[in-house]
């Protein structure tokens, strides 16, 4: 019989003569799953390949494909992100003898766990971020099982907000982006590369239309505690919270709770230094606002330059690149660095850059 197999290295199909013809042969079906627990009192395995052929197959290479069944059954009936036992990936632009092609985004975006990165509080941002700028320009190079990943992540998050009542107003942004992209692609189909039917890309925008409902309809629960609360803080703390804020609709979010609050939120010296923070004196002359006393509005500085410059980005973990092995990784789970001092070879990676190192 001719060799038969998706890779030349594979062992290829083999196949069984019967009455009807030629018949592949699986040693391990669906229908004998319940034999699998077999395996260990079988010291061998015969399977009939031709008239007067016969290979022996061991225990170990029966387990190794059940094993592999199970791993392909659970690829093509699962809903949620692929899983990879190594948390990194191996960033490479080019063909060598050692691997074939290149990575991709796409590739990355399921190898690196964002999954388990969103019930992380010092990665939450981050990943909303990412997803953010791929909803904006980068949604329509990702492969489909990516695009899988991508929207059941997505699905992860909003679940999560809407159960603990965390970062709402990033998920709402986030989400209008992404609704944003969809209706022009949609609306542009056949002038722009679009992976999948477009009934599924309809049916993604309706789920995010609902969504954004659920999310306008969030209402915040009262907490019920009889100990300290944030209203006891003395001023001096209060404040001092207040300069720990890097976005100024952080600052005025906290400054509704009491009016005590809202007279800390509006000191000029807290948003001065928001303002010092994130921009540069340059910037400061080319907008600057004055109020009515010819002082400097310094809150109303802020956001107007937050429309001409991008702020600075803080985040508790971000993802980090190895330029010596040329790996992608979380910095808690490390990788397999062979540098004689890794941590001189770590860089961190923002969520641009992220985007920026699989584009080719």
């Amino acid at each position: 019989m001719p060799f038969l197999g998706q890779d030349w290295r594979s062992p290829g199909w083999r196949w069984v003569k019967t009455e009807d013809g030629w018949k592949r042969c699986e040693p391990f079906s669906p229908a004998l799953e319940d034999g699998n627990n077999q395996l260990n009192d079988i010291s061998h395995t015969v399977i009939i390949t031709g008239d007067d052929e016969k290979d022996v197959y061991s225990t170990e290479d029966c387990e190794f494909a059940a094993k592999k069944r199970k791993k392909d059954h659970f690829r093509n009936n699962t809903d949620s992100q692929c899983f990879y036992r190594e948390k990194w990936i191996y960033v490479h632009k080019e063909s060598t003898k050692e691997r074939h092609g290149y990575c991709t985004l796409g590739e990355a975006f399921n190898r690196l766990d964002f999954s388990s990165a969103i019930q992380d509080i010092r990665r939450f941002n981050y990943v909303v971020k990412l997803l953010q700028l791929i909803a904006k320009s980068q949604l329509t190079s990702l492969s489909g099982a990516a695009q899988k990943n991508y929207f059941n992540i997505l699905d992860k998050i909003v679940r999560k907000v809407m159960e603990d009542q965390h970062n709402p107003r990033l998920i709402k942004d986030l989400l209008q982006d992404l609704s944003s992209t969809l209706c022009i692609l949609i609306r542009g189909v056949g002038k722009s590369v679009l992976v999948g039917n477009i009934n599924i890309w309809i049916c993604r925008l309706e789920t995010i239309l609902l969504w954004q409902q659920q999310l306008k309809n969030l209402q915040m629960n009262k907490q019920v505690n009889n100990g300290l609360t944030l209203s006891d803080l003395p001023l001096h703390m209060l404040n001092n919270i207040l300069y720990r804020f890097s976005d100024g609709w952080d600052i005025i979010t906290l400054g509704q709770v009491t009016p005590t609050l809202y007279m800390l939120s509006e000191d000029r010296q807290l948003w001065k230094k928001l303002c010092q923070y994130h921009f540069a004196e340059k910037q400061f002359c080319r907008h600057l606002i004055l109020s009515e006393k010819g002082h400097i509005d310094w809150k109303l500085m802020y956001f107007a330059l937050q429309k001409y410059y991008p702020i600075k980005e803080q985040y508790g973990d971000t993802l980090h690149f190895c330029r010596h092995c040329s790996i992608l990784f979380w910095k808690d789970t490390g990788h397999p660095c062979t540098a004689s001092d890794p941590n001189t070879c770590l860089m961190p990676v923002s969520p641009q850059h992220f985007i920026d190192l699989f584009k080719f």
